[in-house]
């Protein structure tokens, strides 16, 4: 099976996408478990300007969501570029004729008595 240059790019994008989710998943985690510890009210320690001891790691959740989300976008722009083109070739498919035996009764007796 022959993988092409635009499928691997796809993939590598997945990859970026699941990794960049499994560090944020983990990193959420983390600062939750913080925040408990603390009892810190959630505005509070969610806020970097207000949360300096974590502020780094408040920035970074926010840098991996629009990471992801770019990401998302990438693929979604390859869906839709091969949804296009799947049309394209079943339009071009369509358009032609059909063999005689996929033909309807019907229609090779309206061809035969010209009806």
């Amino acid at each position: 099976m022959d993988i092409s240059a635009s499928d691997r790019e796809l993939i590598a994008v997945m990859r970026q996408y699941f990794a960049a989710k499994a560090e944020l998943e983990s990193l959420k985690e983390q600062l939750e478990a913080a925040r408990q510890a603390t009892s810190a009210a959630i505005g509070v320690f969610y806020d970097p300007r207000q949360n300096a001891e974590h502020a780094g790691d408040l920035q970074r959740s926010h840098r991996l969501k629009g990471e992801m989300a770019s990401l998302m976008q990438r693929a979604e722009a390859w869906g839709r570029a091969a949804l296009t083109a799947d049309r394209r070739d079943r339009s071009e498919w369509e358009a032609e004729p059909e063999p005689e035996e996929w033909q309807s009764f019907e229609r090779r007796a309206d061809t035969l008595f010209g009806a």
